[in-house]
């Protein structure tokens, strides 16, 4: 079917006035059945963040490095997962893809620099399992409550500073062949394959955002847990090996289930030509909405100190 020409157009810059986001490609009439499991998954993402922030926030022996970044990946989950699961439901239920053109950079903005603030917390949290395992007497002396505010503040900024661009670099690009955009969420590189002008310095300035952020996260994670482990090996006794690793474990699931998707949908979207569209989004639709939900359930079933406290809320 050919795609509907773009009306609404402002004919000064070429900006449409809106556009219309038309959900999962060749699954339109299966939108309604897919809302249920997103709509339901949003909820517990709700639910299992807003726990744990007052879990952590009420109990002052959690007031610890691991669960103060923790609770810095809650606020971050929680405000990924609803800058794009509102609009995604209206979408499903009431058939609503229409967003305004100002409301689409927004979003793209928000997307992609609580992404990278993500990143850059899963990154803390591996420093922070580094220096509690490989330098232990210093840990409580290295990260202290001023240094991770710091931290948190540096992780804050280098999202906006980094991804501040893109919806301005998007905003000077004229969109003259269609306003719809075949997603359920404004992004980035979506946006990017409907302008009618040279995209090459903004294709350029993402990836290269891309790698020095989640990219050299993500060697610096490898790293740290490089050392660990050596660390680890040198342990007298395999039962402190296995007590010591154990300490590791939630973070290392957050850290799958935070970057496999990330990296399926960012490689999808530059190489993988020969994807489905209805793939790549679903991928894309897992990233903003799974890790929030199952980060909670991760640290509630594996930390001792939050399965305790979750229990006795509801026990007493």
């Amino acid at each position: 079917s050919k795609i509907p020409i773009m009306t609404a157009i402002n004919k000064t810059n070429l900006h449409p006035m809106s556009f219309i986001l038309l959900g999962i490609p060749g699954l339109e009439a299966a939108h309604i059945w897919i809302s249920i499991p997103f709509c339901l998954v949003y909820i517990l993402a709700l639910v299992g963040n807003c726990t744990l922030l007052f879990i952590i926030k009420t109990d002052p022996s959690l007031h610890e490095p691991m669960f103060l970044f923790l609770s810095m990946l809650s606020v971050a989950d929680l405000m990924l997962t609803t800058t794009t699961m509102p609009k995604m439901l209206s979408l499903f239920w009431f058939n609503d893809g229409e967003i305004p053109f100002e409301a689409c950079l927004t979003q793209v903005f928000l997307i992609h620099a609580l992404s990278n603030m993500e990143s850059g917390i899963i990154l803390a949290m591996a420093f922070d399992r580094y220096v509690a395992i490989c330098n232990p007497l210093r840990h409580s002396t290295i990260l202290t409550i001023t240094v991770i505010q710091y931290l948190g503040l540096a992780i804050l900024l280098r999202g906006i500073v980094l991804l501040g661009p893109h919806p301005f670099m998007l905003r000077w690009l004229p969109y003259c062949r269609t306003n719809i955009i075949p997603h359920t969420y404004c992004e980035f590189m979506g946006l990017i394959k409907l302008a009618c002008a040279p995209t090459k310095i903004p294709r350029a300035y993402s990836l290269f955002v891309a790698f020095i952020t989640g990219g050299l996260d993500f060697i610096l994670i490898i790293c740290s847990y490089i050392l660990i482990l050596r660390t680890v090996f040198r342990l007298p006794s395999s039962e402190a090996r296995i007590k010591t690793l154990s300490t590791c474990g939630s973070h290392v699931w957050v850290i799958l289930i935070s970057y496999t998707p990330a990296y399926f949908s960012f490689l999808t979207h530059r190489f993988g030509h020969h994807i489905a569209p209805s793939i790549h989004i679903f991928v894309a639709n897992i990233y903003v909405l799974v890790p929030p939900m199952v980060n909670p359930i991760i640290y509630g079933v594996k930390t001792k100190q939050i399965r305790e406290r979750f229990l006795k809320f509801f026990t007493d």
